[in-house]
């Protein structure tokens, strides 16, 4: 049975349920995902660049251990051979993740890993290290009444605008339970994770927007905020290192295209750096110094 999506902008048409997406029965399946046998089809001139990574030109074998292998060619088809007995959950934060990077980088888009919230006209991206707090400002932001626009995988295109993404947020339950969000019901990301599924259903942005801000989160043993704007010949390396899996792109030879389009970039947005105190729990003190921030480079 076939299952249809939207994501990104496109229609996806998928042999796996995939309830983290919005249905959408009336758009054609631009990208096709498929169980099959991916791990006999790794070409025999493809690049090695890891242990459970191959790569052509066109091409991306990705190998999970104990959940999943993963095909993703010509930006338009993702083929998938779970381990037996997996959950699909599990394999669904995979193909979500890093093979949507894939497929999205493959489609000639950069790819920040972040998370891209509404604000005004245009969009404020929050990138940094996992478990640095992206989501979870991203929720604060929301209960600030912005609107969610993508969560973790950020694809930005020509130009310079985040698409829709995933509506959902997932979230520790240490960070539900201080922003008094409940997760009872809600889904857990993987069966033996702490960390759930926020569905934001009706509470995301339609279409892309252009980014004008972007903070790249950090934290210290210090119990101060420091913000710090990224000039000159910083502003690219910054992206580079915040971009979503960047051996990746080196390993599709598309290196000199995300130069081209991080620079791009680079020239349109306010880039900032944020360390915050990891001795508190300060997250309501970040938003609301981040929109402030951004009002005043508005």
């Amino acid at each position: 049975m076939q299952h249809s999506y939207q994501l990104y902008q496109f229609g996806i048409s998928s042999d796996l349920v995939l309830p983290e997406l919005t249905p959408a029965p009336e758009m054609p399946g631009e990208v096709r995902i498929q169980y099959g046998d991916v791990l006999g089809t790794i070409a025999t001139d493809a690049r090695q660049l890891g242990p459970f990574l191959w790569a052509t030109a066109q091409e991306f074998w990705l190998k999970v251990p104990e959940v999943a292998a993963f095909l993703i060619r010509n930006g338009n088809e993702i083929m998938v051979q779970p381990e037996p007995g997996i959950d699909e959950a599990s394999v669904r934060v995979f193909l979500l993740g890093s093979a949507m990077g894939v497929l999205m980088f493959q489609r000639q888009h950069l790819v920040l890993h972040g998370n891209a919230v509404q604000v005004g006209d245009g969009c404020l991206v929050c990138v940094g290290p996992s478990g640095v707090g992206k989501s979870t400002l991203a929720a604060a932001l929301m209960q600030r009444g912005h609107k969610l626009l993508a969560d973790d995988v950020v694809p930005v295109n020509a130009q310079c605008e985040a698409l829709p993404g995933f509506p959902r947020i997932k979230l520790w339950q240490d960070s539900a339970e201080k922003m008094q969000i409940a997760t009872d019901g809600l889904a857990r990301i993987r069966p033996d994770m702490e960390k759930f599924n926020l569905p934001t259903f009706g509470e995301m942005a339609a279409a892309p927007l252009p980014i004008r801000w972007i903070y790249i989160l950090n934290n210290h043993n210090k119990d101060e905020f420091v913000f710090e704007t990224v000039r000159g010949m910083d502003r690219f390396p910054a992206l580079r290192h915040n971009t979503y899996r960047v051996r990746f792109v080196e390993g599709m030879d598309l290196k000199a295209q995300h130069l081209a389009l991080c620079a791009q970039l680079s020239s349109k947005i306010k880039l900032v750096r944020v360390t915050r105190p990891n001795t508190r729990f300060a997250l309501d003190e970040l938003a609301d110094r981040i929109l402030a921030d951004a009002m005043e480079q508005t």
